[in-house]
C-alpha cells in the first residue's frame, strides 16, 4: 500500500465513531492524491487500500498502487473493495476459507498507524448476502473496540430494504449517486424530506462531486464525497455551505 503521511447471526456493540471525527470525508480511489492541504479537523479520507476479487475458491488480492499523500494527524478510513459473480460472471464458492483470507487481508489495512476506521464496499448479489454478514460478523470480532467498521450500500437498500438492519457496523453509507432506474424516485423522496429506514442508513451520506443533490441534509451526519477527478483544493472551496455543515 502506498500511503505517504507527510507534515508538508446478529451482534451489538458501541459504535465506534469518535464524536470528534470531522463530518466530511473525501474518497480516494485508485489514482495519485495529493490532500496535504486539507484541514484534518474539518475533513477525513476514505482511501481504497486494496481490491479483493473473490473467483472460484480463490481471493484475488489487489494492492493500492497509486501514491496517496495526507498530512499525519488526517482520519483515516481503509477501503476494501470486495468484487465477484457480478464482475467476473461465475460463482464464488463463498467458502469458510474464502472468508477467512478475506477477513486476514482486510485486517491488514489496519497497519498505518493513521488508520481509525475500516470501510467494505461490496455490491454483493443476494446470493452472498449471508457471505457477507458473517464477513462482517468475523471482522467485528476481531477489530479493537475504538475502531470503526462500515460500508458502502445501495441507496435503494436503504429505502425499504430489511437486510440492512442489525448487521454488526457502525453505518451503512446511503451512495446517492449513479443509481440508475432508482435514481428520479429516491431522489425525490430524500427532497421531499422522507429518510432512509434503517438506522444504520441514518448516519451519513455518500454523493458525488458531479451530481449535484436538491435535498436538505440532516445535521450530524458524515458526508463521504466521490469525485471522478483528483481531488484539489478549488473542489473543496466550491462545495455548497450545506455540506461543509
Amino acid at each position: 500500500m502506498l500511503l505517504n503521511t507527510c507534515s508538508s447471526k446478529t451482534t451489538t456493540h458501541e459504535p465506534a465513531t469518535p464524536t470528534n471525527s470531522p463530518l466530511l470525508i473525501l474518497w480516494a480511489w485508485e489514482r495519485p492524491e495529493d490532500l496535504e492541504f486539507l484541514d484534518p479537523h474539518q475533513v477525513g479520507v476514505a482511501f481504497l487500500a486494496q481490491t479483493l476479487t473473490l473467483k472460484k475458491d480463490d481471493v484475488i488480492y489487489t494492492p493500492r498502487r497509486q501514491p496517496l499523500k495526507v498530512q499525519p494527524t488526517t482520519k483515516m478510513i481503509a477501503v476494501t473493495r470486495i468484487e465477484s459473480q457480478k464482475q467476473t460472471k461465475e460463482p464464488a464458492a463463498l467458502s469458510d476459507a474464502q472468508r477467512q483470507k478475506l477477513v486476514t487481508l482486510i485486517l491488514k489495512t489496519l497497519e498505518p498507524g493513521n488508520v481509525s476506521g475500516l470501510q467494505i464496499d461490496f455490491d454483493a448479489a443476494q446470493s452472498e448476502r449471508e457471505f457477507y454478514r458473517s464477513l462482517l460478523t468475523d471482522l467485528r470480532g476481531r477489530l479493537p473496540a475504538q475502531v470503526g467498521l462500515s460500508i458502502t450500500a445501495l441507496a435503494s437498500f436503504c429505502i425499504g430494504d430489511p437486510w440492512l438492519e442489525h448487521l454488526p457496523i457502525d453505518e451503512a453509507v446511503p451512495m446517492i449517486f449513479r443509481m440508475g432506474a432508482d435514481e428520479r424516485s429516491i431522489k425525490n423522496r430524500l427532497a421531499a424530506g422522507e429518510d432512509f429506514r434503517p438506522a444504520l442508513c441514518r448516519k451519513s451520506y455518500g454523493i458525488s462531486l458531479d451530481e449535484p443533490l436538491t435535498i436538505t441534509f440532516a445535521p450530524n451526519r458524515t458526508i463521504y464525497i466521490f469525485n471522478p477527478r483528483p481531488w484539489t483544493k478549488n473542489d473543496l472551496a466550491s462545495l455548497p455551505s450545506a455540506v461543509m455543515q
